[in-house]
């Protein structure tokens, strides 16, 4: 609690990133018990954290005033990622029920999507809101491929893709065509440009483990482009998050890597798990949430997270 926990610390690959962190601030690790955790979402509001832990079948919360953690939600069909809404409802992804839902202020749950074109979806993994309340996720086949985080089952769809949600008529646009297990995903701050992890190297023998970047439409509705941005070099990105000045903070086998706006590997955080995903939180966005195998942990920065 008072020291350096084994395995973490900062390391410096560019002078970039001297600038990022607080010379004296540690690692903490705030909860441990988990199978395999992911998805941490914060909510201002109410000053606590909620993530998935994905194989127990439950979602935590932790609070910010008093460090206490609870059950927040069990079963919960196998959540992974979960993000907040432009009206700070929870979105989550379940591997279980194959599905997009959004808790409503009244406890009730809204199942924004769960099939596409007569067919169900794969098992949505991650999502992103953007400021015009439409819900971007990825559908990878995670879920299916086992019992482990979901539930064994064949792809009706038979590819994996991504995918957005319109709040106005409530319909589902494919928007990727090329991806081979679509993962991460978040908005550059301006929102011009939508990045995403393709996690195909996972089941596909020399297959991605890069983050792709593309361009919204005009009217923000579709993509172009998706030319490699940062290619990993500690197995996989999966989940990740920008801060106000466009860098990547993005999980990792060995930490979260930090990623400059050339793309450029400037210093990463280790953690001793393989770092699932992220989030930025705190009343001044100034802390770190990282989701590691078995454990919650954050680390306070000195840059704030993209709103």
């Amino acid at each position: 609690m008072f020291g350096t926990i084994e395995g973490t610390g900062f390391e410096v690959l560019d002078p970039r990133f001297e600038a990022c962190f607080i010379g004296h601030v540690k690692v903490e690790r705030l909860w441990t018990g988990g199978r395999w955790v992911e998805g941490p979402a914060y909510f201002a509001a109410g000053r606590y954290l909620v993530w998935s832990d994905i194989p127990n079948n439950r979602m935590m919360r932790w609070d910010e005033t008093d460090g206490s953690v609870s059950v927040f939600r069990e079963p919960s069909n196998n959540t992974n990622g979960h993000t907040v809404d432009t009206q700070g409802r929870l979105v989550s992804c379940e591997h279980l029920t194959r599905r997009v839902t959004r808790t409503e202020f009244d406890g009730s749950i809204k199942v924004l999507a769960d099939s596409f074109e007569g067919k169900r979806l794969n098992s949505p993994n991650d999502v992103v809101v953007k400021s015009d309340g439409s819900v971007w996720f990825t559908d990878p086949s995670y879920g299916i491929l086992m019992d482990y985080e979901g539930e064994r089952a064949e792809s009706e769809i038979g590819a994996c893709h991504v995918y957005r949600w319109d709040p106005e008529t409530e319909g589902l646009t494919q928007v990727t065509t090329d991806y081979v297990k679509p993962n991460g995903l978040a908005f550059s701050p301006d929102e011009s440009e939508l990045f995403i992890a393709d996690t195909g190297a996972t089941h596909t023998p020399g297959g991605p483990k890069h983050i792709r970047r593309h361009t919204l439409s005009a009217d923000g509705t579709s993509l172009t482009g998706g030319e490699v941005f940062a290619e990993c070099t500690a197995g996989l990105f999966d989940g990740f998050r920008f801060d106000r000045d466009g860098r990547i903070w993005s999980s990792s086998e060995d930490g979260v890597h930090c990623i400059d706006t050339d793309g450029t590997l400037i210093g990463k955080i280790h953690i001793p798990e393989i770092v699932s995903n992220v989030c930025f939180g705190g009343p001044k966005l100034n802390r770190l949430f990282i989701t590691g195998t078995t454990s919650l942990y954050s680390v306070f920065l000195n840059v704030n997270g993209a709103r």
